[in-house]
């Protein structure tokens, strides 16, 4: 048992508030804490790793776009992930914390980029680089940056699955009737993990005793109505992944997603589940969406964040409750949301 202490507005009466201008100290206790982000550019300053260190997490997990290449060409990817490298508050946080993640489309290579990225597998390799992959890992062999990893606290247990949306993502269907960028594809065409890593996905899920199955997935799985990148432009993927988590069973599964520069909950019922699926997303860490203005979302809990932030999930064993948190500058707690899991 650890004590995090960390900034907040209020103590969690209420499942979802919001409090932007003030916060007060209040020590709060957590078993396992995890934090999060996306959009990371490093030609900007990051103003955000010190309150991150501050959170004290057992592990960071890169939310995708964690750094702004576009570019095929590797000296220049990995010019650009070693000037992250050697970020001196990140360097801290690396030294002191357990490090996962997967990639979105800007360090990937490719803008909106999938499976037609012909520079894909040498970027797998700086990407794997970045992330201090043992050179004789099995992950090097594996087309697509996928995998998970569990952790053990106390007799409980964290399963962490990191997808890979953009290695087998196939075409997408520009938007030429509308001032949206993207429509949803015909119903059955395309997929965004592929058959390989849906197969591997669903055995995860199925054999997994962990009492949370945490989905890290770049771009937004449950809001779907902006036009841009998301799982609702493979409607079928969308209902496939539904089921997929309705008939493992497993527990406690929560996605985590990025890509969108602004941060919200999302939330909805699956199936027969004793526990809503949320999809948090927490983008992004140098640069956001200031001009925000609104956009529709049926799942969303709570009020849209269009500053920089990170994300936190604080977990309570006893409780079977996770916190989840919007962290601006300063440890400033823009949003969060509270969930009990039965």
């Amino acid at each position: 048992m650890k004590f995090i202490y960390f900034f907040i507005s209020a103590l969690f009466l209420a499942s979802c508030s919001s409090n932007k201008k003030t916060v007060e100290n209040n020590a709060v206790n957590a078993d396992f804490v995890l934090a999060f982000g996306s959009c990371n550019r490093v030609d900007l300053p990051n103003l955000l790793w010190d309150d991150v260190l501050n959170t004290k997490p057992d592990v960071w997990v890169w939310g995708g776009d964690n750094i702004y290449a576009d570019t095929d060409d590797m000296v220049a990817l990995r010019a650009m992930y070693n000037v992250q490298k050697e970020q001196s508050e990140y360097k801290k946080l690396v030294e002191s914390t357990d490090i996962l993640g997967t990639w979105d489309d800007h360090d990937y290579g490719l803008n909106d980029g999938g499976v037609e990225f012909e520079a894909k597998d040498a970027s797998q390799q700086e990407f794997l680089n970045f992330m201090n992959v043992p050179d004789d890992s099995p992950l090097r062999k594996r087309q697509g940056v996928y995998n998970s990893k569990k952790y053990e606290v106390d007799g409980h247990s964290i399963n962490i699955i990191i997808l890979d949306t953009r290695y087998f993502r196939t075409k997408l269907t520009p938007d030429t009737e509308t001032k949206k960028r993207l429509k949803p594809n015909e119903y059955g065409v395309g997929t965004i993990l592929g058959a390989a890593q849906w197969g591997w996905l669903e055995n995860e899920l199925n054999t997994s005793k962990a009492d949370y199955n945490i989905i890290v997935s770049s771009v937004q799985y449950l809001s779907n109505e902006h036009g841009f990148e998301a799982w609702g432009n493979f409607p079928h993927e969308v209902d496939k992944l539904a089921k997929v988590i309705a008939d493992s069973k497993a527990a406690g599964v929560i996605v985590l997603s990025g890509d969108r520069h602004i941060s919200e909950f999302s939330r909805t019922n699956i199936g027969e589940m004793s526990y809503p699926v949320i999809d948090f997303t927490s983008s992004g860490l140098t640069h956001a969406y200031r001009g925000f203005s609104g956009e529709p979302n049926k799942y969303r809990v709570g009020e849209v964040v269009f500053t920089e932030s990170f994300g936190i999930l604080e977990f309570n064993f006893e409780a079977k409750k996770v916190d989840f948190k919007i962290v601006g500058d300063n440890g400033i707690v823009l949003e969060k949301l509270e969930q009990v899991y039965e």
